[in-house]
């Protein structure tokens, strides 16, 4: 799956969900117009989007919380799916840009690459479901349903390898933490 086409798939089911976007899963998300109202990017801070996202659905239970994270940015931080797991914020939907590779830092291929499962550990972590795509029309038609249903939930998708230079969306996150506070009313 090509991750543009994962991203318009997410845009089109996101509705009011409060997003939360890491390191190359920003740039997309803010030129498909996600970027703009009740969102705040995780850059700078490889690892950090689970956490943030889980945070936020606690703070705001009211609201779906999407996180938008890459495996080896998750890879980073992988304990966050217990902290989540125990958590169990019925609000909050992760899904896992997985192409194997550090694509911020120069598409570096990720430790373990064909060993574990997002799904797996995710599951074990205590999610109330975890599944995976490779194709879009599978993922498309999916999506509402799990979005339907309580958290925490992970998606992985298999996403196509991006050789393009990494692109940033250039917004400082103190400036996006302080739109979000304005769009909650906070």
């Amino acid at each position: 799956m090509l991750k543009h086409k994962a991203v318009e798939i997410i845009a089109a089911h996101r509705k009011e969900a409060i997003s939360v976007a890491t390191m190359q899963a920003a740039a997309p998300w803010h030129k498909a117009g996600q970027g703009k109202d009740f969102h705040v990017d995780a850059s700078a801070c490889m690892g950090s989007a689970s956490s943030l996202g889980l945070g936020i659905a606690l703070g705001a239970p009211q609201k779906k919380v999407i996180v938008l994270d890459g495996d080896g940015s998750l890879l980073m931080q992988l304990g966050s799916l217990v902290t989540i797991g125990a958590q169990a914020p019925r609000n909050f939907f992760h899904i896992v840009f997985s192409n194997g590779h550090y694509e911020s830092s120069g598409n570096q291929p990720i430790p373990g690459l064909g060993v574990f499962s997002f799904v797996a550990l995710a599951k074990a972590a205590g999610y109330a479901g975890a599944e995976s795509f490779s194709q879009a029309d599978d993922f498309d038609k999916a999506l509402p349903g799990i979005l339907g249903r309580q958290g925490p939930i992970l998606i992985d998708l298999a996403i196509e390898r991006d050789d393009a230079k990494p692109a940033w969306p250039g917004i400082p996150m103190a400036q996006m933490v302080a739109k979000l506070r304005a769009d909650m009313g906070f």
